[in-house]
């Protein structure tokens, strides 16, 4: 009886013959698809992924073991064979040292600096707000955290506009002007892109110790000191075992950041011809170097997921750190009694340096003929607004009045926009098949594709996006110096992110809103348009904006990748640091930082969120 009940769109129907036996099961496939095609939506999920994801690793990879045309006579071998010419060039060749080795320990002396300067910066500020009394916690613990919405190059050309001597091209710095000479290792190349850096790097370490620090239930420490424990013991035998899983997590995220990271290099590194990994690979791409880009694409890229699986490792091993108390005792603070004043002066310090300075140096810069002369006739807007600069033939006018700019932020706004919008949709999809597909292989093999994008550098897998999408493959076309190829590119190096925040999101939203349309007759479309989504809407909104914010100040993953026709405000900088205009180029920066602040502050009041939320205050 309950089989005669069925309907006819999920029952297969009944048919006479083998013939038609076949029939009928295929369209019972087929009304099963229609109304649950969320395996299906996996397998398609899982494919374009595997080509995006995927498929350019393997492409650089392959350009490593062949030989490149052009490159015939070197390795004497036809194009096309199988070699190992590139990887001797790279790795044993008399130019080895300037392609690999010393960008390799220029990389890992910089990475071990910037992580030293944001654990301490990052490290002192998280125990500030989140354990004690200091004046002002609730204003600081937004404030402390803006510099990680500047672009991380806007240190470096803050750093330029001050330090900046007459060894290089361009005008000179504020000190230099007043005749206190900077040395080039003051001016140029290790000690400034670690501070630099570190500057920028260490909201991303006030971020996840504050986190950690309000996970530690003071009960802990409290009950230590009953028992006679002074306070180098409770920090040597509680606090600090219990923040090693949060510690070893942004030393190891800090320096896989910086494998990718290129503008502060490139713009503090040029001059002294200081590279790191990361500007070596652009020097090899601009020199048309394929096989030695795709050497030193593979590198970076092991390197990069070495990292990840090792912090992924220890985050697993955060189990063991687990305590169990009281919740209210985790908001205990520490009376800093006479203390409160000097520790709010040291507060705002770490913030004059890593915002008000940099940008105040940038904007004074940008309306000075002169660095450093303080006199009325000085003061000038022809940066801005300005026609027919002398000395300029590439940008003679203004920021604001040539189309340059504005060109460029159109570019930026269709291009991340866009980007964006699919990463947050794809996103969505993700946490959808991951959820509803439980535990079947699609399920699982999709999340962690999603995930691969964020194992690897940013600029190496610009690079590898270049190798397979530079000439035609196939019915695939050459994308490279299209608008289409950017906009691949941003969505799936962000994609981690939003496929996080879908598959969050997911977990928390049941079946039965869905069942319940469903033997209402709602198809699959019908039940995501008028429910998966308008109940989702934060997450996709999130999955959206935060990749948006991201894509902004992005410079690593499309300074290769941009021509003239898709200039964006990232690159559009970055070139007039080449042409030596200083104060354009720090107009420009102003401009992407101000862009990037409100898109940050209006995420922020539209979701409901904020960064620093758990901090203090």
């Amino acid at each position: 009886m309950a089989a005669a009940t069925r309907s006819p769109d999920t029952a297969p129907p009944e048919a006479d013959g083998p013939a038609g036996t076949r029939l009928s099961r295929l369209r019972y496939r087929l009304s099963v698809l229609r109304h649950e095609p969320t395996h299906l939506l996996g397998i398609l999920l899982v494919i374009a992924l595997l080509y995006l994801v995927l498929a350019p690793l393997v492409a650089v990879l392959s350009d490593s073991a062949q030989v490149q045309h052009g490159d015939e006579g070197q390795a004497r071998q036809d194009p096309g064979s199988f070699t190992s010419y590139y990887f001797w060039r790279v790795f044993r060749s008399p130019v080895a040292r300037i392609l690999f080795w010393e960008p390799l320990l220029h990389t890992v002396v910089v990475a071990l600096g910037v992580t030293v300067v944001a654990v301490v910066l990052g490290g002192s500020m998280a125990w500030l707000l989140t354990r004690t009394n200091v004046m002002g916690r609730k204003w600081l613990s937004t404030a402390l955290v803006v510099p990680y919405m500047l672009p991380s190059w806007t240190f470096a050309l803050a750093w330029l506009a001050l330090f900046k001597n007459d060894s290089s091209g361009g005008q000179i710095g504020i000190l230099e002007s007043w005749g206190v000479h900077t040395p080039n290792w003051l001016a140029y190349g290790q000690v400034p892109i670690i501070l630099c850096l570190g500057l920028h790097y260490y909201p991303f370490v006030l971020l996840l110790f504050g986190n950690a620090l309000r996970r530690i239930d003071s009960q802990l420490e409290d009950s230590a000191r009953i028992l006679g424990a002074g306070r180098r013991t409770v920090a040597g035998r509680i606090t600090l075992p219990l923040m090693l899983p949060s510690l070893s997590s942004s030393v190891l995220l800090v320096f896989g950041r910086i494998l990718g990271t290129f503008g502060t290099p490139y713009i503090l590194g040029l001059p002294v011809d200081y590279s790191l990994l990361s500007t070596s690979l652009f020097r090899a791409v601009n020199s048309h170097q394929r096989g030695v880009t795709a050497v030193l694409t593979a590198v970076i890229v092991v390197v990069g997921v070495l990292v990840i699986l090792v912090d992924t490792r220890l985050a697993r091993e955060q189990k063991r750190f687990i305590t169990v108390g009281g919740k209210g005792a985790m908001d205990r603070v520490s009376d800093l009694g006479r203390w409160r004043r000097p520790a709010l002066g040291a507060a705002l310090a770490v913030f004059t340096a890593g915002v008000i300075l940099p940008v105040a140096t940038l904007a004074l810069s940008t309306v000075s003929k002169t660095p450093g002369v303080f006199r009325a006739d000085n003061f000038t807007l022809k940066y801005w607004v300005g026609s027919d600069l002398p000395g300029a033939p590439g940008f003679p006018h203004g920021v604001l009045r040539g189309s340059q700019l504005y060109e460029a932020a159109w570019n930026s706004l269709r291009i991340v926009g866009l980007a964006a919008l699919i990463c947050g949709v794809v996103g969505l999809l993700v946490g959808y098949v991951v959820v509803r597909a439980g535990s079947s292989r699609t399920g699982s093999l999709l999340r962690q594709i999603s995930f691969l994008p964020y194992m690897v550098p940013g600029i190496a897998f610009a690079a590898a996006f270049l190798s397979l999408f530079a000439v035609r493959r196939g019915p695939v076309p050459a994308l490279y110096g299209s608008v289409s190829l950017l906009v691949l590119v941003l969505a799936v190096t962000h994609l981690p992110y939003a496929s996080r925040s879908g598959i969050s999101a997911m977990t928390q939203l049941g079946r039965e809103p869905e069942e319940a349309a469903q033997i209402s007759g709602a198809g699959w479309f019908t039940r995501l348009r008028k429910i998966i989504i308008p109940i989702q809407r934060g997450a996709l909104t999130t999955g959206v904006i935060l990749p948006f914010i991201s894509g902004l100040k992005e410079l690593s993953i499309v300074i290769m990748l941009t021509t003239t026709g898709t200039q964006l405000l990232t690159t559009l900088s970055i070139n007039l640091v080449d042409y030596a205009y200083d104060q354009m180029a720090n107009a420009v920066v102003l401009v992407i930082a101000l862009v990037s602040f409100l898109a940050t502050y209006l995420t922020q009041r539209l979701t409901k969120t904020n960064l620093s939320s758990g901090l203090g205050g």
